[in-house]
C-alpha cells in the first residue's frame, strides 16, 4: 500500500489527496479482477478468451507488417495475459511471448504451459533475437509480444527519461532488437470496457525502416504508454516498485 501512494502521489503531483484515494481505490480493484484473470487463462476456453479481449485493428497491423517480423511492445496494464489469444487473429506464422524466466523451475514450467495454451510461444529475453533470425531463415514471419514498463537492473549507462514527472530507466531491449532486425514496432493500447473484458488496438510506432536517432523509438514508446495511463491510471500496476532505482546526483 505504501509504494502504490508513494508512486501515485509522485506521478500526479498536482492530483488533489481525494482524486488520489480515488484512483488507488480503482487500482485495488482491477488488481483484484486481474488474479482472477491470470487464475482464468489455465481453463478459460478459446471462444470465451476471444470474447474477453476484443482486437480492433488486426487487419490493418497484419496489412502493415505483412511477410515481416514485427514487435507489440505491451506494458503491465489492463490484463497483459489475455493477450496471449492475439495468436488466433494473427495470419503470420505465429506469436513469440517474451518473458523472464522464474526462479522457480515448477512455476516457470507452469505459467509457460498456460500461455501457450493458443498458440503463442514464450521465449526467453535472451534468446529472442536468435529465434527471430532462425524463424526468418526458415522463411516464416513471427509476432513477437513484449512488456517493456519493467525495471532495468541498476546501470548508469542506461539512459534516463522522464516519465510521470519522474527519472525513469527502460529497457531498451525493443528497440535495439526492432533496429538490429528491421522490425516494425507497435505499441499495444488497452482498455477496460468492463470487468472482465477488454478492448486493444494497435498503434505503429516504428515501420521497421525509418532513419530514427537514439532511444527515438524508446521515446514513442514512453509517450504512448504515459497517455494511456493517464487516461485511466487505474489499469497500470502501481504495486511494482518502478522507481526504486534513484539518478545519481552528478
Amino acid at each position: 500500500m505504501k509504494v502504490v501512494r508513494e508512486n501515485l502521489r509522485n506521478a500526479f503531483p498536482e492530483a488533489t489527496s481525494e482524486e488520489l484515494r480515488m484512483v488507488e481505490k480503482r487500482f485495488y480493484n482491477h488488481l483484484a479482477d486481474v488474479f482472477l484473470e491470470i487464475l482464468s487463462v489455465a481453463s478459460v476456453s478459446k471462444k470465451q478468451i476471444m470474447r474477453r479481449i476484443e482486437f480492433t485493428n488486426v487487419e490493418e497491423i497484419e496489412r502493415l507488417t505483412k511477410g515481416r517480423s514485427w514487435i507489440c511492445a505491451m506494458a503491465h496494464y489492463g490484463s497483459w495475459e489475455y493477450t496471449i489469444s492475439y495468436s488466433l487473429h494473427t495470419q503470420h506464422d505465429g506469436v513469440l511471448a517474451v518473458y523472464r524466466p522464474l526462479h522457480s523451475r515448477g512455476i516457470d514450467e507452469y505459467f509457460k504451459k498456460v500461455r501457450s495454451r493458443f498458440g503463442a510461444r514464450p521465449v526467453a529475453m535472451n534468446d529472442i533475437v536468435r529465434e527471430v533470425i532462425r524463424q526468418r531463415l526458415q522463411g516464416r514471419s513471427v509476432a513477437v509480444a513484449l512488456i517493456a514498463d519493467q525495471t532495468p537492473p541498476r546501470n548508469e549507462s542506461h539512459p534516463w527519461f522522464t516519465f510521470l514527472n519522474q527519472p525513469t530507466q527502460f529497457f531498451l531491449g525493443t528497440e535495439k532488437i526492432a533496429l538490429k532486425l528491421g522490425m516494425p514496432v507497435a505499441f499495444l493500447h488497452i482498455d477496460k470496457v468492463k470487468r472482465g473484458f477488454y478492448r486493444a488496438r494497435f498503434e505503429l510506432i516504428y515501420d521497421g525502416v525509418e532513419k530514427v536517432t537514439e532511444y527515438e523509438v524508446t521515446r514513442r514508446y514512453i509517450e504512448h504508454l504515459e497517455r494511456m495511463i493517464v487516461e485511466r491510471p487505474e489499469l497500470w500496476m502501481w504495486s511494482h516498485r518502478r522507481w526504486k532505482h534513484k539518478r545519481c546526483k552528478e
